[in-house]
């Protein structure tokens, strides 16, 4: 799926990364918990969370991950921002809360890249 989709299927605003949209993503992840991300997630392009701090961009740069989406309507700052721009991450931001957000990519063929647990 592209981010340009993602983008069309959330109804979400970009807020960097605009020459990253025709970017393939192949999996995504929906997390608040930053450290829950590094141990159960992999192979993940996109991650949505409402969590709006800068760890976030690094988790996400840690991941290698393509692209941020923000739910909750949630506004990352400059800082956030310039972080993300500096990475080469894409940033969106959706009205969608995350379950709903995640159930739309999800039914529209954006599959989990979670870890299964033993």
């Amino acid at each position: 799926m592209k981010i340009s989709k993602i983008k069309e299927l959330l109804n979400a605003e970009i807020v960097c990364g605009e020459d990253m949209l025709e970017e393939d993503v192949h999996s995504a992840c929906g997390c608040d918990m930053m450290s829950d991300v590094l141990a159960y997630v992999k192979d993940q392009a996109v991650l949505l969370t409402g969590l709006c701090n800068l760890q976030v961009v690094r988790t996400a740069v840690m991941m290698d991950m393509k692209c941020i989406v923000f739910v909750r309507s949630k506004k990352p700052t400059d800082d956030i921002i310039e972080l993300a721009k500096d990475s080469g991450i894409a940033v969106l931001t959706s009205a969608e809360r995350m379950y709903s957000a995640c159930g739309i990519l999800y039914t529209n063929g954006l599959q989990s890249g979670t870890v299964a647990h033993a």
